[in-house]
Parts: C-alpha cells; sequence; structure tokens
C-alpha cells in the first residue's frame, strides 16, 4: 500500500508541476505583435553632396553659408568671413576637394 501512495504522490507532484509549463507555452505561442522596420533604399552619392560642401565651407571659416550654383563639374557656396562675402568651389567629386576660394 506504501508503494501505491508513494507512486500516486509522486504522479500527482509531477502533474501539478508540469500545468504552468504547458500553460506559459500555450500563452507564448499565439505572439503576433512584431515589429517591421521600413527600410528605404538611398543611391549612393557619387559627387559632392550639397550638404557636406556647406560643412566644409564652415570649417573653413565661412558663416551663413548657402548654396551658391551646383553644375556637373562644381559646387559653389556663398557665405561671409572676417573681411566680407566670399565664396568657395568645390569639385563635384567624392570627397569635395576644394578648387578655390
Amino acid at each position: 500500500m506504501s508503494h501505491f501512495l508513494a507512486k500516486a504522490s509522486l504522479a500527482a507532484l509531477l502533474a501539478l508541476c508540469s500545468i504552468p509549463l504547458a500553460g506559459s507555452a500555450a500563452f507564448a505561442a499565439p505572439q503576433t505583435d512584431f515589429v517591421v522596420k521600413a527600410q528605404y533604399y538611398r543611391p549612393p552619392v557619387r559627387g559632392c553632396s550639397p550638404m557636406e560642401a556647406i560643412r566644409k565651407a564652415r570649417y573653413s571659416g565661412l558663416r551663413n553659408v548657402r548654396i551658391s550654383n551646383i553644375t556637373p563639374r562644381r559646387v559653389v557656396v556663398a557665405g561671409r568671413d572676417r573681411r566680407g562675402w566670399d565664396r568657395m568651389t568645390f569639385a563635384n567629386v567624392r570627397g569635395c576637394p576644394v578648387m578655390y576660394r
């Protein structure tokens, strides 16, 4: 009789321990809230971007910098320095090298 009670209590203990696992597994299965991140295609910049030209002109000492002209060969920005209005011309290639000031 004692063997029967030991086996029955062990079976009851295993049954009670498996109930929370089955409930949490069933609860976790139907999750449908997932995040979709939008990915936009941005083509690579082949030439001198206007923002990079403005950043380089500000670093060189021009204030109130604005884009004056953009052509296939050059990007011209204008702004003020200590002496007055000035302009800088950058080559329209990657890296924006300064052509003349």
